[in-house]
């Protein structure tokens, strides 16, 4: 196992650095960008919508595992033509220049009418601790006391190719942060918890050792295609997603399928806890109807629903179990295979001319590591808003 593990961390590692001098390699050409004259406001970036989304185990009982996470997310309006870093923020622009280093076919792809893209940005924090809060020494057989504060910049690229009763949402995503005590989750679990009123955890200090956090996604999902912003009526659906991610904070290729049934179910690729490609939305031209006279047909409107979601994973690399990937740490005996359970409600409807959305779900998480005790859940909550 110990020698497995170490290939395991030296091929990483070179995957890792390969990745990171790409995208050092991208910026070299790239001066101080300024939005360059001849951009249409449709090819610059422009903030649609964004995205709050909590995760907590207290919700199911417990305190343990991955213990809270949090994310916001901005979602910008649908970018049409052929992208143009010229046109973007120097972030953005380094970022599709990196991707199309990394991913040349995603970003080559010809415009057309029938395609859609926009950016996701996120920012988050995901704390994991052992069962037992009351043990200040370390715990060798339970997971590893760690902490990642991070920040994701994501391309969703959505494509009904013709002739085809199906689309396709292709998402790629870029996250960089820090593992270890530079991600403050010691700090947010002291504040929660004697805001509570609840013991704290005191083993802290052998959580894992600061080191850069870095992964990139990849993950294409599938539905039939629908026109507008909603589905009216009643109706149900299926979803397809398989995805890829490469990085010290996860390797691990997963597929996964959601089937969801309700009134007016809104035209997007489904409902997800905390992870890349999470965050995903109808058209913007779609979500505009909500403002038009007299109301479209396929305008939004108030719906609910409910989902079932099934997930299974296959990792090679997860730093809250191997520990850091630079530095020698706490590590348990990862599982290879991983299934995932989610079911949940959605709920949309109008504030004011404003779309908001809430999506409750319960998650259970098959056992991740040899020496856990029985498999893991936790609750979800999203609450979303067009500006």
């Amino acid at each position: 196992m110990r020698c497995r593990r170490d290939l395991a961390r030296r091929a990483l590692r070179g995957a890792v650095i390969a990745l990171l001098v790409g995208l050092a390699a991208t910026a070299m050409p790239v001066q101080a960008q300024t939005i360059t004259a001849g951009c249409a406001p449709e090819q610059s970036l422009r903030w649609r919508g964004g995205t709050l989304r909590l995760e907590n185990d207290l919700f199911a009982g417990t305190d343990r595992n991955y213990s809270n996470g949090v994310a916001l997310a901005l979602v910008s309006h649908d970018i049409e033509d052929r992208l143009r870093p010229e046109c973007l923020p120097p972030p953005l622009g380094l970022y599709t220049r990196f991707l199309a280093w990394a991913n040349p076919g995603f970003w080559a792809g010809p415009a057309a009418s029938s395609v859609t893209q926009n950016v996701v940005m996120r920012i988050g924090q995901s704390m994991y601790t052992p069962e037992d809060e009351t043990r200040s020494d370390l715990i060798a057989d339970d997971r590893p006391y760690a902490g990642l504060l991070y920040l994701g910049l994501a391309w969703n690229r959505r494509v009904h190719a013709p002739a085809t009763r199906f689309e396709i949402l292709d998402t790629r995503e870029l996250t960089l942060g820090v593992i270890g005590p530079g991600s403050l989750a010691r700090q947010s679990q002291n504040l929660i918890h004697d805001l509570r009123g609840i013991d704290r955890f005191r083993g802290w200090s052998h959580q894992l050792r600061n080191e850069p956090a870095f992964q990139f996604a990849l993950e294409r999902k599938f539905k039939p295609h629908a026109e507008g912003a909603i589905q009216s009526g009643w109706g149900s659906d299926a979803i397809a997603a398989y995805a890829l991610r490469l990085g010290n904070i996860e390797t691990a290729a997963s597929a996964a399928v959601e089937v969801r049934a309700g009134w007016n179910l809104p035209n997007d690729f489904g409902s997800y806890p905390i992870r890349p490609g999470a965050e995903n939305r109808p058209p913007s031209a779609a979500a505009a109807l909500r403002s038009t006279r007299p109301q479209a047909s396929t305008a939004p409107r108030p719906g609910v629903h409910a989902f079932l979601n099934l997930e299974a994973k296959a990792a090679a690399w997860d730093f809250s179990l191997d520990g850091n990937l630079w530095r020698t740490s706490h590590r348990v005996d990862r599982r290879p295979w991983v299934a995932q359970a989610a079911l949940g409600v959605s709920a949309q409807w109008l504030m004011r001319g404003h779309g908001v959305r809430l999506a409750l779900m319960r998650v259970w998480r098959t056992r991740e590591f040899d020496q856990q005790r029985g498999r893991h859940a936790f609750g979800s909550i999203a609450l979303s808003m067009e500006f």
